[in-house]
Parts: structure tokens; C-alpha cells; sequence
């Protein structure tokens, strides 16, 4: 590994009106390296990645790529200076083959592209790498993984010597994963330098050789990984001690509350999304949901709410059939409760203050609305008991909610869910982009539902997570459920099988 560094932010700053997003943020990133960057939501990461990548321009400070100090317009001026970024939702046309995907964008030396050109060198690249990808195959048709490793591929074509990745193991299945962090190997090997973004630590110690914490918007440590632990990283993030065992109390279940039999559904594009799906959950237990994003669990979830029409079976809460029932019946006559996973888009109302996300459920009734007036003293009182018993962390409750951190826009969900009274609790991708302080929160919140008897259906693609608070977990592959076992027995190797399809 080279002694000099690649890559060296030098005291960047980047304000965003009074919210100092980036606060004098240094680091140096060797090449040939795998380098972590680790904080909370809103500790400032996505904004450096953002500006390293051109899409946003530093107030102050420095990037010196292999020693000459460089200004970064636009994306396309960040990969001139070999540096690209593979998204967490990748920017793929899925039409289009390799070759094509690969090449758009670029302008032809002659009269035309010659694919045929494009694709033999593809090809060799390809096979240097050891991807195995065929440059004539369609990109739809490839398996999450390997799309993956066609944006991989595309930046190697253009030249990319620092490759930033945000979140990348947040669509694999757990049998993709280590293939992937093999191919970030091979990568340093031929003198690529990685900047590896997760909220995964158990990833940052298996992967990376260097990492760097941010807090509020600066750098608080930056340590070799070799000479740290999950423990200490949490701390540094934080700023105290995370309980990562969580206390799962042994209860008996009872009475299943949620049945599902025989569920059919089709996604937005109409296609079948849901096929023959049968599940049910009992009280005082917690079932999980694993699967690749993109199987059916988002329809599943948007099903039971009412928010996708239900195209055969049943569903029943506590014996009643709810296929006919509005979402308004199902919330309040039902007790469903439901957060959904665009937590931004279907869970708040983002110009809306706090205060008012927080009575969204019930704005037209008592206590919060007489005859379509607000009651706003009813509705700041509400605000204030709520914020202070999730702990969510805000400048006001007038706040408009859309400046609150990803956490702290799911306390205020899971407040406003929870506060109802929920018989059933329908939680999707609950702790997804989450840091370690959050998904705490989240997960022993949902644990005292568990206690009090609620039936929770937990959807999530982070199996770690499902397996710390799940009494069983089903698999979900391409709509249908491929296995259903008892977390006791659960395997992250069993699961990642039921999740490639392979039915146990």
C-alpha cells in the first residue's frame, strides 16, 4: 500500500443556512485502501460523500487527489478526477444491456458507438476483475448482485480510481454479500481506493482498513480498525455505550390476531406481486420478514394497511375479515397500526411542523379537532408528552419534521403509531439507514409492544436485526413465502437460502 495518501479532505466546511452540516472535516484516505465513513443520521457523512462527488460545492477547505489540490463542479467533473460513486439505489437503465448502460452518455470518436468494440472490452475488463458479467445481457434480468457489479464495472470503464459506496450490502442477500466485499479486495489489489459508507459495524471491522466517525458534523475519531471494536466505534458515533444484546424475554404468544390465507396482489406496473401468500401472527409475538427488496414486501405490507387493493384470499384481524374495510376503519375500528418504509414520502407530511406529524391519525377527532377546528393547545400538549418520551431530538416541535434526522423522523412514526393503542403493528424496513443509537431505540420499543401483547409484523431486509427481536422469521422470494422457522433455529446461511429461492 502506498504511503502517501490518495485521497485528504482538508478542514471542509458546508453550511446549509443556520445547520452547519459539514464543520472543518478532515481525512486522509490512503490508496489502494478500504476506507470507513461511520456517524449518525445527520452526523454529516452524506453531505462530504455529496461533495466529493460534485453535487454539492464546500464553503471552505480543500480535496487534493494524489497531492494536486481539485474543484469539483458536477459529477461528471468528480469522475474526471477518478472519482465515482455507486449508489445505494443504483443507476441502471434496466432495458438496456451492459454494454449499453455501460457507454451511455458517451460521446463517439467517430460515426458512430461501436458496441461490438465496447462490449470486447468490456469483456476483458470484466474478466480481469473476475465479475463474469456477459456485456449482451440485458440489465433486468440480472440478479441484484451482479447489477451491483455492473455499476461497478461501468466506473472502472471510465477510468475511477477512488470508488465511494453508500450503504452497498443494503440490497444483497447474505450469500451475495461476501462475494462482494471479494470483489472490494480485488479492487484494492489492482490500487483502487474504496470509501465504504454503512451503518453495519459488524461490516466496517470484516472490510475496512480505516475508518473515520463523524458526530454533529465533525470528525471525532479516526482509527485503524485493527486497533478498535464494534463497542468502541458505537461510543465515538454516539457519544455513550449501545447495548448490542438485546433482551429478548421469553413470553408465551397467544391467540393469533393476524391471519393471512391465500393472498394474491400486483404491483404498480401490475405486475403479480403477492402469490398465494399465507401467514398469521399471534399476539405478544413478533414475526419477521426477510427477503431481498423488491420480493412483495412492500405490497404485503400496503395490503393489510389498505393502501393496495387486495386481489384474492383473506385477511382477517381477530377473526374479522378486513378485505372490505377503508384505511380509516382499519386504523381506528381495528386497531392496524402501520409504519410504512418511505418513511419521508407515506409516513409524515414533511412541510408540516412536528407537532402536527405527530396527530396525523386522528386530526379530526377529540382531543386535536371539534367541528374542523384545530384545538392547538391539545395538539402542542400531545407534541410535547410524545418528544419527550421518544427522545426525539429537534430544535422545536414547530419544526418542519423534514429537518429531523432519519431516527428521529421514525420516533415521531412510531409515537404517533404507537400512542393508539394498536392491536396490530405492521413495521417496514423499521431501522433501514438508521445508526446503531436509533435502531436501539427501535427495537426495544418494539419489544415493549411485544409485552403488552400487540402482534407486530416486522419487515426487514437487515437480517441481524430481525433476528435480535423476532420470535419466527418467514422468507419472502419473488411473492411467495419459501420457509417460515423459529429464530432459535434461524441461521443467517438457512435464511440467505430461503432468500435466493431455494424453499427449505
Amino acid at each position: 500500500m502506498a504511503t502517501d495518501p490518495h485521497l485528504v479532505v482538508d478542514n471542509v466546511t458546508k453550511t446549509f443556512g443556520d445547520l452547519r452540516a459539514n464543520d472543518a472535516v478532515s481525512l486522509h484516505v490512503e490508496r489502494g485502501s478500504i476506507h470507513a465513513i461511520l456517524g449518525e443520521n445527520g452526523a454529516g457523512k452524506t453531505t462530504l460523500m455529496n461533495i466529493l462527488y460534485g453535487l454539492y460545492h464546500p464553503d471552505e477547505g480543500h480535496i487534493r487527489v494524489d497531492g494536486v489540490e481539485v474543484r469539483i463542479e458536477s459529477p461528471k467533473d468528480a469522475l474526471r478526477q477518478g472519482i465515482g460513486m455507486v449508489h445505494q439505489h443504483f443507476m441502471l437503465v434496466g432495458p438496456l444491456t451492459v454494454t449499453e448502460n455501460v457507454i451511455l452518455g458517451m460521446k463517439p470518436n467517430g460515426p458512430g458507438l461501436n458496441l461490438k468494440q465496447h462490449a470486447e472490452r468490456l469483456t476483458e475488463l470484466s474478466d480481469s476483475f473476475g465479475f463474469e458479467i456477459d456485456p449482451h445481457e440485458t440489465v433486468w434480468k440480472l440478479p441484484m448482485g451482479m447489477q451491483q457489479r455492473v455499476e461497478i464495472l461501468k466506473l472502472l470503464y471510465h477510468h475511477a480510481d477512488i470508488l465511494i459506496f453508500d450503504e452497498p450490502t443494503s440490497v444483497l442477500t447474505p450469500g451475495e454479500t461476501g462475494p462482494f466485499f471479494d470483489v472490494l479486495r480485488r479492487l484494492t489489489e489492482a490500487d483502487k481506493t474504496i470509501l465504504f459508507i454503512t451503518h453495519k459495524l459488524e461490516e466496517v471491522m470484516a472490510i475496512a482498513d480505516r475508518v473515520t466517525v463523524m458526530r454533529d458534523g465533525r470528525v471525532t475519531a479516526e482509527v485503524e480498525t485493527s486497533e478498535t471494536n464494534p463497542q468502541e466505534l458505537a461510543r465515538l458515533m454516539i457519544g455513550r455505550d449501545i447495548v448490542f444484546d438485546i433482551e429478548h424475554r421469553d413470553r408465551e404468544a397467544g391467540p393469533s390476531l393476524l391471519e393471512i390465507k391465500g393472498v394474491r396482489a400486483r404491483s404498480d406496473r401490475g405486475l403479480a406481486a403477492l402469490d398465494d401468500i399465507s401467514l398469521s401472527v399471534r399476539s405478544g409475538e413478533i414475526l419477521g420478514i426477510a427477503g431481498v427488496d423488491g420480493n412483495g414486501q412492500a405490497e404485503l405490507a400496503e395490503v393489510i394497511a389498505g393502501l393496495r387493493p387486495l386481489e384474492a384470499g383473506h385477511i382477517t384481524v381477530e377473526g374479522r375479515d378486513i378485505g372490505e374495510a377503508s384505511v380509516a376503519e382499519r386504523k381506528h375500528r381495528l386497531g392496524i397500526g402501520y409504519v410504512p418504509e418511505d418513511r419521508q414520502r407515506v409516513g409524515l407530511v414533511l412541510d408540516h411542523p412536528v407537532a402536527m406529524n405527530l396527530m396525523l391519525r386522528s386530526y379530526e377527532s377529540l382531543p386535536f379537532a371539534r367541528h374542523h377546528i384545530f384545538n392547538f393547545g391539545a395538539i402542542k400538549s400531545n407534541a410535547e408528552r410524545l418528544v419527550e418520551q421518544y427522545d426525539v431530538r429537534l430544535q422545536s416541535i414547530e419544526q418542519e419534521v423534514r429537518y429531523l434526522s432519519g431516527g428521529n423522523q421514525q420516533k415521531v412514526i412510531l409515537a404517533r403509531e404507537i400512542e393508539e393503542g394498536p392491536r396490530v403493528l405492521i413495521v417496514s424496513q423499521p431501522t433501514k439507514g438508521l445508526d446503531v443509537g436509533a435502531i436501539e431505540f427501535v427495537q426495544n420499543t418494539l419489544l415493549d409492544q411485544r409485552e403488552k401483547g400487540v402482534a407486530i409484523l416486522y419487515i426487514s431486509t437487515e437480517l441481524e436485526h430481525l433476528l435480535a427481536v423476532s420470535d419466527r422469521i418467514a422468507v419472502i422470494f419473488r411473492g411467495r413465502i419459501t420457509g417460515v422457522l423459529e429464530t432459535a433455529d434461524a441461521t443467517a446461511e438457512k435464511l440467505g437460502m430461503l432468500m435466493a429461492g431455494v424453499s427449505g
